[in-house]
């Protein structure tokens, strides 16, 4: 059974950081590409970063609230998991964070779809 658990999640005033790290078991992790996801209240979930087997990162850099240089996403294939450093943190970041897996990279829009998922862990980033 694949399971994809967060954490790290948490309150921090704005400019601060947090990492978020996402432990991932059941499944073959080095040939699986990992992404990080949001979703605030009211919204529609909004992709953040993604890593392939290999390293090659992509980032959300079309929104207004663009997390490209602020957020890095990285990825220990030993260790099985995938982390999501967050700095220069703003109040419009505040969402519940998801990690997801599948095969194929990078996600694609619109839909973004991903074969597992994560139940997420909740930021608020105070102002």
């Amino acid at each position: 059974q694949v399971q994809l658990v967060e954490s790290g999640g948490g309150v921090v005033q704005a400019g601060g950081s947090l990492r978020l790290s996402c432990a991932a078991s059941g499944l073959t992790f080095s040939i699986y590409a990992m992404g990080w996801f949001r979703q605030a209240q009211g919204k529609e979930r909004e992709f953040v970063a993604a890593i392939s087997w290999s390293g090659r990162t992509t980032y959300n850099a079309d929104s207004a609230d663009s997390v490209k240089g602020r957020f890095t996403i990285s990825r220990d294939n030993a260790k099985t998991t995938v982390d999501l450093q967050m700095n220069s943190l703003k109040p419009e970041d505040t969402a519940v964070y998801y990690c997801a897996a599948d095969r194929g990279y990078p996600p694609l829009p619109p839909t973004y779809a991903m074969k597992y998922w994560g139940k997420g862990t909740p930021v608020l980033v105070s102002s």
